[in-house]
């Protein structure tokens, strides 16, 4: 026994080890990278992710990866923060996944995008609508637009998972709808169930009456497929400018679909609904990522702000008192 582990052992060693190779061409890397995306990910970072790609294959598509410096990325990143430094700093991020993903998959063995500091960014609050911009804005719509956004309004989701919302997900005796994110580690179709508030039933309801049979999808249009060079019907991908020409018509500061996420969860959260609810409405894996959507000032920070402001005023009040007395 002693002997034959011995005899396995000499020929493990005497194989020969496989090396990562260290070079491949740029071009075929993010084209790999870009199948991957596609396959794993939302349709939405997979867009992202070809718009930054057609970028970078221009200014390297005919080099090897070996021959991308570290200079070479923090010259881009360094133009791209002409732009802004968040944009500079997305440059980075997908970038370094990019070579990343080669490493994982030993494509190469190095990633010049290592070393290579974000940019710093200044954090703003974002803008959360008042609800009176959003009712002029929905009524801007037409009646389809109009129960879309209200759709997106009463379930605060994403609008990907709107898009995607078909009637099986569409419970009208339990009153609730499935949602699916792909906002998770592994890019699975995660599901979970809002209830439906009154307004969303009178709205599904009255749209599964009159919906196309031929038809999974609640809300789907006609348009000419570039591939195909045909007119098709099918699901939204997405409405970049509908929210832009709404805002301009209603006359209100403009904001976009995301908005109504913050906005239904700031008005849960100012109405003491306990954040692990509003996270799992959400679909937030992370709690922090729900503290970031509740910036509004709440009662916690108004009752503070009140207890100082009387301490202030008492301690304002004792001095001039302990004047008077001194004077005398």
């Amino acid at each position: 026994e002693a002997r034959k582990a011995e005899e396995e052992k000499r020929k493990e060693l005497s194989r020969p080890v496989q090396k990562t190779p260290t070079d491949m061409a740029f071009l075929d890397l993010v084209n790999r990278r870009l199948d991957h995306v596609k396959a794993y990910n939302s349709e939405r970072h997979y867009r992202e992710y070809l718009y930054m790609a057609k970028r970078w294959v221009n200014r390297w598509g005919k080099l090897n990866c070996s021959q991308i410096t570290v200079e070479d990325i923090e010259d881009f990143v360094l133009q791209r923060s002409r732009i802004s430094a968040f944009t500079a700093n997305k440059e980075i991020r997908y970038l370094r996944a990019t070579f990343n993903f080669s490493r994982k998959k030993k494509l190469l063995d190095k990633n010049p995008t290592e070393g290579i500091d974000f940019l710093p960014v200044e954090k703003r609050l974002k803008y959360i609508p008042p609800a009176e911009d959003i009712d002029r804005v929905i009524m801007m719509a037409d009646a389809d637009a109009r129960d879309y956004l209200w759709t997106i309004r009463e379930t605060m989701a994403r609008v990907s998972e709107i898009n995607r919302l078909i009637w099986d997900d569409v419970d009208l005796v339990s009153r609730q709808v499935t949602l699916y994110t792909r906002k998770k580690k592994g890019g699975h179709l995660t599901p979970r169930r809002v209830p439906m508030t009154n307004v969303l039933y009178d709205i599904l309801n009255r749209r599964y009456k009159n919906r196309d049979n031929g038809k999974p999808w609640v809300f789907w249009h006609r348009y000419k497929s570039r591939n195909k060079g045909t007119v098709v019907e099918g699901s939204f991908s997405h409405r970049k400018n509908l929210m832009k020409g709404l805002c301009k018509k209603a006359g209100v500061r403009h904001f976009g679909f995301h908005a109504l996420r913050h906005a239904g969860a700031s008005v849960m959260d100012n109405n003491n609904v306990p954040i692990v609810a509003i996270q799992k409405i959400l679909g937030h894996e992370n709690r922090s990522t729900t503290e970031i959507y509740l910036q509004g000032i709440g009662d916690f920070e108004r009752q503070a702000m009140a207890v100082y402001e009387k301490a202030r005023l008492k301690s304002h009040t004792d001095s001039h008192t302990d004047e008077k007395r001194d004077s005398t």
